[in-house]
């Protein structure tokens, strides 16, 4: 099972980027999926999830308006589309995935430690 991210870069803030992570060794649909970011020296930071088939969705607050979490099934991919970004939100963006994780009636989608599939990460930069 690997998860693949990319779509990471330099942007101006204000600028628009958008992730990708790609599953590959299984299908993900119908697990619940989400994006983390990190920045050297503190704890990874929960940003979004989308429920296996996509209809459910949460986000940190501080990302709420800004990024849209996506996912297409029938191509094993999640997205993360990220705009009016903010130097704050420089860091590098991993995508996991929880089988038999619930979005709804609990918080564990927004624990790391509750995923059992990651990727590599992507470097995201925001420039002021």
């Amino acid at each position: 099972v690997q998860l693949q991210a990319s779509g990471g870069g330099l942007v101006q803030a204000g600028g628009s980027l958008r992730l990708a992570c790609a599953a590959s060794g299984r299908t993900f649909s119908g697990a619940l999926m989400g994006w983390f970011r990190q920045v050297a020296g503190k704890e990874r930071e929960f940003v979004a999830a989308i429920s296996g088939y996509g209809g459910i969705t949460s986000y940190v607050d501080s990302v709420k308006g800004r990024f849209t979490i996506s996912r297409d099934n029938a191509k094993n991919t999640l997205y993360l589309q990220m705009s009016s970004l903010k130097p704050e939100d420089t860091a590098v963006y991993y995508c996991a995935g929880g089988p038999g994780i619930r979005i709804s009636g609990s918080s564990d989608y927004s624990n790391p430690a509750k995923y059992g599939y990651w990727g590599q990460g992507t470097l995201v930069t925001v420039s002021s």
